[in-house]
């Protein structure tokens, strides 16, 4: 249920309605917007009507049902476009953020020199892979937490915040000591006991799409991090399995204008694992932002020949600043920055 106040309110209201609230055994979330203050509370819906009471106290405009099965990430809950602050830079916002780098830190000297790149390129932020989730056990895993302390590095030489994936429980936190996003990849989109762990990791979580997850699988899945306490999840379209076989998948743009309808929460789109071949990245990244889309996840390497995964689809840095400067021209003719 949404639970609408009146203007104007104390702090003490409000926490006195989220007291009662919790005594009907639901749990409060407040979103304070610009001109109002919503709380949605999160329960069995079987004894949602015990909350319509809480319309004849003074403090409290409406209670209105959620229809949505995804409360908290519904724009039933929150009107606004919620925006994230990730060391600085603002995901949500009129910038089109981008995160670039490797799919996996290989060594020191790559992710370092990838880092400086695509700073200077235009990316807001750094991504790269510690811990790699392969199709095969055979691929190469990631450096773990040796690629952890890389990221870490190339984070203090460049100052660029850094995104990388948890893929277990148990390594949430070493994960989050060394990164400023977490990314839930898409093998773990339903693996609701990561999803519940990252939601009190406290850092912001980056969901990426299964391949073959309905939007609204998807949308519950952010659920689980939103009602963990965790406000601060950013959505990403990847691809999707499809009977065509000329891409690695199928980049679903129709769900970014589909997600901005349902949602609040960031939207941001991968070219790179959409396509599955680099020369299709670039326009495929200026379709996104010309979509909709808050930001980009672009795969970046200086020899993808060479690269230990995902290398034919991996830009050359070069390539990447190319792609930069013409989609930084979308983003303008839609009055939105780079």
């Amino acid at each position: 249920m949404i639970i609408v106040l009146k203007p104007g309110l104390s702090d003490a209201d409000v926490d006195d309605v989220c007291r009662r609230i919790t005594a009907m055994g639901y749990r409060p979330h407040t979103i304070r917007g610009e001109l109002r203050t919503v709380i949605g509370a999160i329960g069995d819906d079987r004894g949602k009507e015990r909350l319509r009471a809480l319309e004849s106290l003074p403090s409290v405009e409406s209670v209105t049902p959620i229809l949505q099965p995804f409360k908290l990430a519904s724009r039933e809950v929150r009107s606004e476009n919620t925006t994230i602050d990730v060391a600085g830079v603002t995901i949500g916002g009129p910038r089109v953020v981008v995160m670039a780098g490797p799919c996996s830190v290989e060594s020191r000297s790559q992710v370092l020199e990838v880092a400086e790149k695509v700073r200077a390129a235009g990316a807001a932020v750094l991504r790269g892979g510690a811990f790699k989730p392969r199709t095969s056990p055979y691929s190469f895993q990631g450096l773990e937490e040796d690629g952890l302390k890389l990221l870490d590095e190339a984070r203090r030489e460049t100052g660029l915040p850094v995104v990388t994936e948890v893929m277990e429980p148990d390594k949430v936190d070493v994960v989050a000591a060394h990164s400023d996003i977490l990314q839930i990849g898409a093998r773990n989109v339903q693996n609701f006991s990561l999803l519940r762990r990252v939601a009190e990791a406290g850092k912001p979580v980056l969901l990426k799409r299964g391949m073959s997850t309905s939007i609204q699988e998807w949308l519950l899945s952010a659920e689980y991090v939103l009602s963990g306490g965790n406000p601060d999840v950013i959505l990403c379209e990847r691809g999707i399995r499809t009977f065509e076989t000329a891409t690695r998948f199928t980049l679903d743009l129709n769900a970014v204008p589909v997600l901005k309808k349902l949602t609040h929460l960031p939207v941001l789109v991968d070219p790179s694992h959409g396509t599955g071949h680099w020369e299709y990245v670039e326009s495929m990244a200026m379709a996104a932002v010309a979509s909709g889309a808050d930001g980009l996840l672009i795969e970046v390497h200086p020899h993808p020949e060479e690269a230990l995964s995902d290398g034919p689809q991996s830009l050359k840095p070069e390539r990447f600043a190319a792609l930069m400067a013409r989609v930084r021209r979308v983003a303008q003719a839609l009055d939105r920055d780079l």
